[in-house]
């Protein structure tokens, strides 16, 4: 994923930051709860498109930001 791209792309439902996971091929969005799928190198950013996160990616996320001092 081409971090030039990364740094300009929203989620189109929260306006929040997005952070490309390589191995799923996904940009997440944490604020949102939603994952917007990579096919064919283009981001697909459609709301329909998008796989809800699942409370334990949340829970885990929340908890490595803890860890780290953040939010």
């Amino acid at each position: 994923m081409d971090k030039k791209l990364l740094s300009i792309l929203v989620c189109p439902v929260s306006k929040g930051p997005l952070e490309y996971n390589a191995e799923a091929q996904e940009l997440v969005c944490w604020q949102s709860g939603l994952a917007y799928p990579i096919r064919d190198d283009i981001p697909v950013m459609l709301e329909g498109q998008a796989r809800t996160l699942s409370e334990e990616e949340q829970e885990s996320h929340r908890a490595k930001l803890k860890q780290q001092g953040g939010a």
